[in-house]
């Protein structure tokens, strides 16, 4: 395994960006950590690093072996799982890129569940939306990454699709508030609270806008899903969810009602992992639960 701790040097100081950064995070000094670099600069006969004035960057070199050094230390983290499997305790970690609306319920409901038969299993979730999720496959920062509306999908295999219509959240006191369907020119009557340009849910609100002749007053942007619908409860504003971001039960006083399908359609949850990659044993039955999670509450395309 000492093999790997070089692995894992070279891995700490491309993410800090400079060695005093990662050797303070790894617990050596910085001038060990540096010799441990320039020896596999040595041995590889390239600098891997270019030193700058504020910290160091990958080099070309660099670039093309901090890919393989990502890989064997994820493909490690497999091999262990399947020998934790044999001693039947099962060890492991899962690392989830996620869209933020699967933060306040989904998610949380889903790891208590995992965890509660796995105890062994540890997690990292991370808010990502839409194109960072997709990074941080790539860049080995996440096994999963479930999204709404993402911008590419080339380094994306898709484990499973999930329809969501985008519902309008209003308080209960609202002129809208009411049950069924609700056609988006009557949302608009109102100021609205909107995510940023960022997020799925605003992408589709552009969309429709654009193949209609109907305007947006809007009068408080986000990059908070939470902050938003905490304002729309406290004033006549009208904000925007998808299903998996509302509570079933709600208890704040809010009411949420589906767009009509003719103003704008569903848009689609992607669930995948980075192409061409093995999930180790703990990520890969996390993503089976999910997957049967969502075909039970949800319609899977």
């Amino acid at each position: 395994m000492r093999h790997l701790q070089t692995l894992r040097y070279v891995d700490a100081v491309a993410r800090a960006g400079s060695i005093r950064k990662a050797a303070e995070t790894l617990a050596i000094t910085s001038t060990a950590l540096n010799r441990r670099i320039l020896a596999l600069e040595e041995d590889l006969g390239v600098p891997i690093f270019e030193r700058l004035a504020n910290g160091v960057r990958l080099s070309t070199a660099g670039e093309i072996l901090i890919q393989h050094v990502r890989e064997q230390l994820t493909d490690m983290e497999r091999v262990k799982s399947r020998i934790a499997d044999l001693s039947g305790l099962r060890r492991g970690h899962v690392s989830i890129a996620c869209s933020q609306a699967l933060l306040p319920h989904f998610l949380p409901e889903q790891i208590a569940h995992y965890r509660a038969n796995q105890p062994a299993v540890t997690f990292q979730v991370m808010r990502r939306d839409r194109a960072a999720a997709e990074a941080a496959l790539v860049a080995h920062d996440a096994d999963i990454a479930i999204v709404f509306e993402p911008v590419r999908l080339s380094e994306f295999h898709t484990l499973l699709t999930v329809r969501q219509t985008v519902h309008a959240v209003v308080a209960r006191n609202h002129p809208l508030a009411g049950e069924g369907p609700v056609r988006l020119r009557d949302c608009l009557r109102f100021p609205v609270a909107v995510p940023t340009q960022d997020y799925g849910v605003r992408h589709l609100l552009e969309l429709a806008l654009r193949r209609s002749s109907l305007e947006m007053n809007v009068a408080l942007e986000s990059d908070s899903f939470e902050f938003l619908r905490g304002f729309a409860h406290a004033s006549p504003l009208v904000s925007f969810q998808i299903p998996i971001g509302l509570e079933e039960n709600p208890t704040f006083n809010e009411v949420s009602r589906p767009l009509d399908e003719r103003d704008m359609p569903s848009g689609l949850l992607y669930m995948g992992q980075l192409r061409g990659r093995a999930l180790p044993i703990a990520p890969a039955s996390f993503a089976d639960q999910l997957a049967r999670a969502f075909s039970e509450r949800f319609e899977c395309v």
